[in-house]
């Protein structure tokens, strides 16, 4: 049995569509509660446990900087604690928001990291914490993560475009959009590869190529057929609460290196997000 933490989240919705999996929402697995996130564990002894919950609001955690530690550091802190008693693998997601977002090239593993954000200082403590418990670990960094579920830049879109024919997107952050359902097929894939022995540690995965919000945006309404007219801005003139970075490129290397995974082709992951939202 593998079991999930999240159910509802973009990632943790993929995971049930794509294998047999025991996902706990927060009706059942209080984040707040880091040792009940344990004792759950030690309940029911999966055979290896994936943590697809965040807390993700990256703006409100500039004000909500306990709870969010408490949910991205000191509950995965806590399964991965209860991994180790159970000799079992644990898979938790994180994020580029680790590094201080600056630079031309992509970042690799052993990059100095530096978050310039609370959402970022605290997925970074949540990954220091599951190394700390020694368990056998995979921490897997991603970035742009979007899908037909919950909320994301492909669903905002696509809604503004009901409305409006001419947007102002951000052109001077960079990154590689990924579909959730790649990051779901890359982390079973891993999860397997775990089972039968594989060590683990900290990779990162994204989708190729690199683009910016604007041409995202310009993706996503060429490929729904909506006519908008998108105009690129500076991050300067859309100020938000939390610094974002310009530089979320992540070196998949690693990955494809150890694994075998290669790096998502989102501008497929895209249409297929779009058929998705379709049906």
């Amino acid at each position: 049995m593998i079991l999930v933490f999240g159910k509802t989240g973009q990632v943790a919705t993929e995971l049930q569509r794509q294998a047999e999996v025991v996902a706990l929402g927060r009706d059942q697995a209080d984040l707040f509660d880091p040792q009940a996130c344990a004792a759950i564990i030690a309940d029911l002894k999966p055979n290896a446990v994936i943590n697809a919950a965040a807390y993700t609001a990256v703006d409100t955690a500039e004000e909500e900087e306990a709870t969010a530690q408490t949910i991205n550091a000191a509950a995965p802190g806590a399964m991965a604690g209860a991994c180790t008693h159970l000799d079992i693998p644990f898979l938790h997601i994180s994020t580029d928001y680790v590094f201080d977002g600056t630079g031309p090239r992509a970042w690799v593993e052993t990059d100095p990291v530096s978050p310039q954000n609370a959402y970022g200082r605290t997925k970074l403590a949540g990954e220091q914490a599951v190394r700390s418990t020694g368990a056998n670990h995979i921490i897997l960094r991603t970035a742009w993560v979007f899908s037909a579920h919950g909320n994301n830049f492909v669903k905002t879109m696509l809604r503004l475009s009901e409305t409006r024919d001419a947007l102002s997107v951000v052109n001077d952050q960079i990154g590689g959009p990924t579909p959730a359902a790649d990051i779901a097929a890359t982390l079973l894939t891993l999860t397997r590869a775990m089972q039968d022995g594989a060590k683990g540690g900290t990779y990162h995965y994204a989708g190729d190529s690199h683009t910016s919000w604007a041409g995202f945006a310009k993706s996503i309404f060429a490929q729904a057929g909506r006519d908008v007219t998108v105009t690129g801005i500076p991050s300067s003139d859309y100020p938000t609460p939390a610094s974002r970075p310009l530089n979320s490129r992540l070196d998949c290397a690693k990955l494809a290196s150890d694994f075998g995974i290669t790096p998502a082709d989102w501008q497929a992951g895209l249409a297929a997000v779009l058929k998705d939202l379709k049906a």
